[in-house]
């Protein structure tokens, strides 16, 4: 497992905290297995990146 950012990390929380309205449309969409029961989760650190979206059991980052 890759050791997470201690800063990325900080910044996806503020990030959470401050969706733009598209994220937050989006998010009303996604969250709670809406989709086709896959789950999604916000502001997700991989590596050295943020992504908005990330659904780990399809390994899908929008």
């Amino acid at each position: 497992m890759v050791t997470k950012n201690k800063k990325l990390k900080v910044l996806a929380r503020n990030l959470r905290k401050d969706m733009t309205l598209s994220e937050t449309l989006l998010w009303q969409y996604l969250r709670k297995g809406q989709m086709l029961g896959y789950r999604f989760r916000r502001q997700e650190v991989i590596g050295n990146y943020i992504v908005d979206f990330f659904c780990r059991k399809l390994r899908l980052a929008i």
